[in-house]
């Protein structure tokens, strides 16, 4: 049953070319009629025009009288029927060929956009939990999967299903005895058949994964490529990738030893096929029951039966690693995305008012990451929210544009909760400054675009101003149509993430969420960028997480968090006042050092490790 869900959801991808497939199973049905009109020249070349066999009467009917009693004009008439033949088969294959793989090309296309579109769609959460070279994997290899079980399973089986079937009507009508002699190899291949699918199926997902390990190596390494350098890693982690190549390696080798002895055991029962069909049509012949030709003929015909039984055998392997990928991928399609509720509304009223009521968060469902948060913020608010690495601040910000969803209690906009909103919508009205800006390849004005992609030059420039980017982007030659590299290499971080408050200016939302937008600027710029702040804040809700004291100071109110809970909140001086930790943490800040969370628990042993030195 799970073998014909499968075949049925293969077969799915081909409905948008319905008319193609339907082509492509025309244009084999007339191969398959060539192939079974190529052989009959060759048996009257043999037995009637260099024997003594008369025509048949049927060809004695199509043929002209004056080429039927000269031998020399039979000849040509003969060869050239045959090279007619042979040649409109090949005509016929090569636009068969040509029109499956452009099928199953556009198949595979249609695919990775679905898988992309789905790993696009899935919640924030799966890609934390789950590795990313493992969904590039599938979105690149096992996409594949649809095209090697249609183009190198599906049609092949019918088309030797179909060959099958006609070649043995017509071996039963040359000779009954040879067609049966024919069929007899067929329990013997679905016998080797059964007992060696199992196995190619569970090397070849011993092979997938391997192969799914060493991209995540790689994908590791070459993400990670300056630690890797600065700490002199780079044997160590050649020797990490070489150890998952030779598990993987091994693991080939394995898959490609039992295809061997696969193709093995069919080549050799195919073979003694066709010896025993040899050694009874020779015994025929010479018993005067059947000619020389009509033994051709049967020999051609075996060949056109086997060829293709033959060929689908070998490549089990490759339609188990199909199978494989084909679940693989259909695992990764059931996992459930993101979805906006019937009754979702849009959020292009949303004024920005957020309220946290008695909210929980855990990645797990079982360590909670954030307990029991509840808070609410105004527009034309900024509200800090500050705490030790790991106090939940970043997944408290990521509950407001539903990139994670509350375990508990709820995140209410404009006392809607967030789920209530239709989530395109929502997110428009929400800009993120992350505290590492991610840029893309493209142009520089393309990156600060990204922010509102309708938005003109003159725009651009506008929101460019306004972070203060614009100077050290008219020093580039090509100024705004500089290309940036990969991930933003070729810029320092402080002018990317002066691009990345210009993207989150340019999108003009009335909730804006800074993740320290200002950590990598000096002084002088980082206060040009909060003027600039400033007045983007005016009748917007502004949430920022804080690890500097100027950021923590320009605030409103401030969110002090530890372990997942609210600790404290108040203004600057009320919490200077009033909570220990929060002073504690000034102290450091102001200081310029670092809070070393490794060994604190608790706020006593904070305050302890927070001490002058």
């Amino acid at each position: 049953m799970q073998g014909v869900a499968l075949l049925g959801w293969t077969l799915g991808f081909l409905r948008p070319y319905r008319w193609r497939a339907a082509a492509i199973v025309a244009l084999a049905l007339t191969e398959v009629g060539l192939a079974t009109l190529a052989p009959w020249p060759l048996k009257v070349l043999v037995d009637s025009v260099l024997g003594e066999t008369p025509l048949s009467s049927g060809l004695t009917a199509l043929l002209p009288g004056t080429m039927i009693s000269s031998a020399t004009a039979l000849l040509v008439a003969v060869v050239v029927a045959g090279v007619v033949i042979q040649l409109g088969g090949e005509m016929v294959r090569v636009i068969h060929t040509q029109l499956q793989v452009g099928v199953g090309q556009r198949v595979i296309y249609a695919l990775r956009e679905q898988l992309l579109e789905h790993l696009q769609r899935l919640p924030l959460g799966h890609h934390i939990t789950h590795r990313t070279a493992d969904a590039v994997y599938r979105l690149d290899a096992d996409a594949y999967c649809v095209d090697d079980l249609i183009i190198g399973g599906v049609f092949p089986l019918l088309l030797a299903g179909l060959n099958l079937a006609v070649m043995f009507a017509v071996l039963a009508y040359v000779d009954l005895t040879l067609a049966l002699l024919a069929l007899i190899v067929l329990p013997f291949l679905y016998l080797s058949l059964r007992r060696n699918t199992g196995p190619i199926s569970e090397r070849a997902e011993s092979v997938k994964l391997g192969e799914s390990t060493l991209i995540e190596r790689a994908f590791e390494v070459l993400s990670s490529i300056a630690a890797v350098k600065s700490f002199g890693r780079e044997r160590h982690e050649l020797e990490r990738f070489s150890a998952a190549g030779a598990k993987t390696m091994r693991a080939r080798l394995g898959l490609t030893w039992q295809e061997s002895r696969f193709s093995l055991s069919v080549t050799a029962i195919t073979l003694l096929g066709t010896a025993l069909v040899l050694l009874v049509g020779g015994l025929h012949v010479l018993n005067g029951q059947l000619t020389v030709g009509s033994l051709l003929v049967v020999i051609a015909y075996l060949s056109a039966v086997y060829a293709p039984v033959s060929e689908i055998a070998r490549t089990t392997g490759s339609l188990q690693q199909a199978v494989v990928s084909a679940r693989r991928v259909q695992e990764l399609l059931a996992l459930p995305p993101e979805e906006d509720q019937p009754d979702a509304v849009l959020a292009d009223q949303l004024e920005g008012r957020i309220r946290f009521d008695a909210v929980d968060f855990s990645y797990d469902g079982q360590r909670p990451v954030l307990e029991d948060v509840s808070f609410a913020a105004q527009p034309g608010e900024l509200v800090a929210l500050v705490g030790l690495t790991g106090a939940g601040k970043t997944t408290l910000a990521n509950l407001i544009p539903r990139l994670l969803e509350p375990t508990r209690g709820q995140v209410l906009l404009d006392g809607r909760p967030v789920s209530a909103y239709r989530l395109d919508s929502l997110r428009d009205r929400i800009a993120l400054v992350p505290q590492t800006p991610v840029l893309f390849t493209g142009s520089i004005a393309d990156n600060i675009r990204y922010g509102r992609l309708d938005a003109s030059d003159a725009d651009v420039q506008a929101a460019a101003n306004a972070a203060h980017a614009h100077d050290f982007i008219a020093r580039f030659p090509e100024k705004y149509a500089t290309n940036v590299a990969e991930a933003g290499a070729s810029l320092s971080g402080g002018e990317r993430q002066r691009i990345g408050i210009a993207r989150a200016l340019l999108k003009n939302a009335p909730i804006l969420i800074l993740d320290e937008p200002t950590s990598s600027l000096d002084a002088l710029s980082e206060a040009e960028v909060f003027d600039a702040l400033r007045l983007l804040r005016r009748g917007r809700t502004t949430l920022v997480i804080a690890h500097r004291l100027s950021t923590i100071q320009d605030a409103d109110r401030i969110l002090v968090l530890h372990h997942g809970r609210i600790l404290a909140q108040g203004t600057h001086e009320a919490l200077l006042a009033s909570t220990p930790l929060y002073r504690a943490m000034c102290a450091r800040l102001s200081l310029g050092r670092s809070l070393d969370v490794s060994s604190t628990s608790t706020v006593d042993e904070l305050l302890q490790d927070l001490s002058p030195r």
